[in-house]
């Protein structure tokens, strides 16, 4: 009896391994003809011309993004780039099924034979959906009817610019999207996650140079035109341009050059030719710094922070200048004023002497006179008496000085002594006032666009 149960339990074991592979397999078809048969049924009889609930409710789409790569940022094409998954949620009424499985995750072969929103980007320039190595999209169908419809895209979008700011300017880059054909009526699009998680931009994901991403925030709008109402949805990407190219390549250099225009009022005022080079030099730098500053920017029609922090520079370059030519020309001035003034006190002091030498001889006069003008020194004699200038004033004049060598007219002009004080004053006060308005300008901007 022993043996017959041990021969009956071995058979069935055996029975039981042998039958195992093959029980799998059919289990197996059994499973993939249910879920061919649930495809063939959602599709048969739907018409994808169709939107769900046509005829009936508002169809409701819940988007979201996430953003994979932003950037770059031009700021002459006033437009903007990133990579993004943009996903979007709808419930298909047709589609419900019942089966095996509770999603069904399909390919884009899927999506062409089934309704989807006809959402574009109503800012957007150029548009990319990425089909390499397939078309990158992703679809499923819940068993309550509820389609995920993801694409990765690349978006190149308009980016509205102020640059009254620039450099130390902010800005609010939207990107808008909705229904094409569909008014409101028929659908309405809305935030998945609700207005604070339904854009999401990793910290890694910025590959910024010039901008820092300081945040999101989405919003939805309707829009009236003649063919309906639609509703928009918008996000806004704000960025902060970094300062430090802007800095080194142009600040730092305007202000170094109005400090060495500045050093000519230290040199001497006969120095005619040093000066002058000091004052050309500096306006050519200015000049080449202006050009080039305006490189990066929108040829727009105002006058950014930068354009009237160079103006000024130039300014104060070219006024060191004016104020060297200034200078020649007062001390010019006076050294003629002072050379008519002891040409006259020795025509007078002459004719003092001639009248009380009537008496005396023409031998005895003219030997007077002799004596006279020989002792008079070269500086002082008038100019109708030696047409010739001076050995020591020819000298000089070939050295660039258009003043004549007179110890009395030698030294600091007070020009230069004035102006060594109130240039680096007035510069140093319009630096302390252009940054403190425009940083305080700047941070109100952002606080005002972050509310």
């Amino acid at each position: 009896m022993a043996f017959v149960f041990t021969f009956f339990f071995l058979s069935c074991v055996i029975n039981v391994w042998g039958n195992n592979p093959k029980s799998t397999e059919t289990d197996g078809n059994i499973y993939l003809d249910n879920i061919t048969r649930i495809l063939d049924g959602l599709l048969d009889g739907y018409d994808n011309r169709l939107r769900p609930g046509f005829g009936g409710p508002v169809t409701e789409v819940k988007t979201d993004i996430f953003v994979t790569s932003f950037g770059p940022v031009s700021d002459v094409e006033m437009e903007y780039t990133m990579d993004v998954f943009f996903r979007q949620t709808w419930i298909d009424q047709r589609l419900k099924f019942e089966g095996p499985i509770e999603i069904l995750r399909l390919n884009n072969l899927m999506v062409s034979k089934i309704w989807t929103p006809d959402t574009f980007f109503r800012n957007g320039k150029r548009s990319i959906s990425h089909n390499m190595t397939t078309p990158n999209k992703l679809f499923r169908i819940m068993q309550n009817g509820t389609i995920l419809y993801t694409m990765r895209l690349t978006i190149n979008a308009e980016c509205p610019m102020r640059l009254m700011n620039f450099p130390m300017d902010g800005h609010a880059c939207p990107l808008k999207f909705g229904s094409y054909a569909y008014p409101m009526s028929e659908i309405v699009y809305t935030w998945k996650k609700g207005p604070l998680f339904s854009v999401e931009v990793p910290e890694e994901s910025s590959s910024l140079l010039q901008y820092d991403l300081i945040g999101q925030t989405v919003s939805s709008e309707r829009l009236k035109s003649n063919t309906g109402e639609y509703v928009i949805m918008t996000v806004h990407f704000h960025l902060q341009r970094k300062m430090g190219f802007f800095l080194i390549q142009t600040y730092i250099p305007c202000i170094m050059t109005v400090i060495l225009a500045q050093v000519s009022f230290w040199i001497n005022k006969e120095s005619v030719p040093a000066r002058t080079v000091f004052g050309i030099t500096t306006v050519l730098t200015m000049t080449t710094l202006s050009i080039s500053a305006r490189h990066s920017l929108p040829k727009v029609s105002y006058a950014t922070a930068m354009d009237w922090f160079i103006a000024v520079c130039f300014a104060f370059v070219f006024s060191a200048l004016i104020e060297f030519a200034a200078v020649n020309y007062f001390s010019t001035l006076q050294a003629n004023r002072e050379l008519r003034k002891a040409a006259a006190i020795k025509a007078a002091q002459e004719a003092a002497e001639a009248g009380r030498s009537d008496g005396e001889s023409s031998s005895d006069a003219s030997s007077m006179l002799k004596k006279r003008m020989n002792s008079t020194p070269h500086f002082e004699r008038p100019a109708e008496v030696f047409p010739n200038p001076p050995v020591n004033a020819q000298a000089f004049l070939q050295q660039g000085s258009a003043m004549p060598s007179n110890n009395l007219l030698t030294g600091t002009s007070i020009i230069d002594k004035y102006s060594r004080i109130l240039f680096p004053l007035s510069f140093g006060a319009f630096n302390l006032v252009y940054w403190i308005v425009y940083l305080t300008k700047d941070t109100m901007e952002m606080t005002r666009d972050s509310v």
